[in-house]
């Protein structure tokens, strides 16, 4: 390299890129967090803070949201607490405080109104909840198409009928149509990749492992006929990867934004932590890569998904 290359190149590293870099598409990059509202702690900020220190390297388009948004009984109103504490000075940092937020819901936001949560879209340019269930295709700079299908999967976990907190909310939601609507869009074959959003797990090595999975009968047909790539939830306070036999769907569940449970592994697993942290996800047409990010900044695993 001669010596006016390498004054180009230190000028071009000083604002983030070196001339070898000019030119190439940025890849797509999002993260995934879930089960985090919890006024800051325990905990909830240092993740919050290492999603920045990354988003400093990766600068990420979005961040998706996978429920239980705000403990316990979510939020009650567009004046609650829990905006401010939870969720807007909690993700502060300098390269996320921007960043979009796509979000689902979870069984402790149906404790609370679910429908606040989708008015303050309204109220907020980043906190992004149209509707309890809702799809949007992102495109990369290669021309890669991913479509995000974000379920609502409170109405589909049968226990949720008998919690007086929750039972009338999720009664009144039509899960015929919101299967039909799912399988009309996981149909399509117009994106590199389909990604699947929600909050309950359809499998997990975690403390719920034994527990009736309705969410699972009602989902996972869909996922197998449709070769849905990913589905991302959370629910389980800890991070997982795990892949059945069956179809080709990759779980991925990011439940460790705050609080944490003990996880395990079964025969699904491919990766299991009891450890707060959060996802990112870079994607190309060829390839989606799924790093598993600890508080610390730590990769603890990495998923790779090819067609």
């Amino acid at each position: 390299m001669t010596p006016w290359s390498r004054i180009i190149c230190l000028a071009f590293l000083l604002v983030g890129a070196c001339y070898s870099d000019i030119g190439r598409p940025k890849p797509l990059i999002f993260y995934v967090v879930g089960d985090w509202g919890r006024m800051g702690s325990p905990n909830q900020k240092v993740v919050a803070f290492q999603m920045n220190e990354w988003a400093k390297n990766e600068d990420p388009r979005f961040i998706l949201s996978m429920g239980d948004n705000f403990y316990d009984v979510g939020v009650k109103n567009l004046d609650d607490p829990h905006w401010k504490a939870s969720f807007e000075q909690a993700y502060n940092g300098d390269r996320i405080i921007r960043k979009p937020w796509y979000v689902a819901l979870g069984n402790h936001d149906y404790n609370g109104q679910p429908d606040v949560e989708i008015a303050y879209s309204k109220v907020s340019d980043r906190w992004k909840l149209p509707s309890r269930y809702y799809s949007r295709i992102e495109t990369g700079e290669d021309g890669s198409r991913v479509r995000l299908t974000v379920i609502d999967t409170s109405p589909f976990e049968k226990s949720a009928y008998q919690d007086p907190l929750m039972k009338d909310k999720v009664a009144s939601q039509d899960t015929l149509r919101q299967k039909k609507w799912l399988d009309s869009l996981t149909s399509l074959t117009d994106t590199d990749w389909k990604i699947v959003v929600g909050h309950h797990h359809i499998y997990t090595g975690g403390a719920r492992k034994n527990d009736p999975n309705t969410v699972r009968a009602s989902l996972e047909p869909l996922f197998i006929k449709n070769n849905v790539d990913v589905y991302f939830c959370g629910h389980e306070h800890d991070l997982q990867h795990l892949k059945s036999s069956k179809g080709v769907t990759h779980y991925l569940l990011s439940g460790a934004g705050s609080d944490l449970r003990p996880t395990g592994m079964i025969t699904e697993s491919q990766f299991a932590a009891s450890i707060q942290g959060f996802m990112s996800v870079t994607v190309t047409k060829k390839s989606l890569v799924i790093n598993v990010v600890d508080y610390m900044g730590n990769i603890l695993h990495t998923a790779t998904v090819t067609h």
